[in-house]
């Protein structure tokens, strides 16, 4: 006679996705590795997923779950799902780091949600990163000087002309 709940966990254990972990930038290596199908199924979700990325940013510690959630972030706000920018008080968690890695998604993030408290964490960031620079394989002022310009450029984009 067969085993029943052995047999019935067969299937179920077939059907959870094997994802492959997240690499950070090393060697001569300057970007991240994600599991694109990993990043399509959150995306997938929209405004759904925000509530778990959202839960995963407030409590985890660990830099590359911080950036994978970080790039899948990036990610929905490239396939325009809304709400993101609803996220800055778990975002601003992140505002004093030094991790070249995190600095570079939260400033492409604050770049494309526009939220007004962060554009002061972003100045601050580019003046920490002068004054104590980290070692990298890439340049994280440059994405944290894009956002900033981008706010700069977009206020003086809409002020009327007199």
């Amino acid at each position: 006679m067969y085993n029943y709940f052995a047999i019935s966990q067969v299937p179920y254990y077939n059907t959870i996705p094997a994802y492959q972990p997240c690499l950070l930038p090393s060697g001569s290596r300057n970007y991240t590795i994600v599991d694109k199908k990993k990043v399509d199924c959150f995306v997938s979700q929209k405004e759904a997923a925000l509530p778990y990325l959202t839960d995963i940013l407030a409590h985890s510690n660990n830099e590359t779950q911080i950036v994978e959630t970080l790039h899948i972030l990036n990610e929905m706000l490239d396939n325009g799902v809304k709400g993101i920018d609803k996220m800055y008080p778990v975002l601003s968690r992140f505002n004093n780091t030094t991790s070249p890695n995190i600095q570079t998604y939260l400033a492409g993030i604050y770049r494309k949600t526009q939220v007004p408290d962060a554009f002061g964490p972003l100045v601050k960031m580019l003046i920490q990163n002068s004054l104590h620079p980290q070692t990298s394989n890439f340049d994280p002022n440059e994405e944290i000087g894009g956002a900033i310009l981008a706010y700069i450029s977009d206020r003086f984009r809409n002020r009327s002309q007199t």
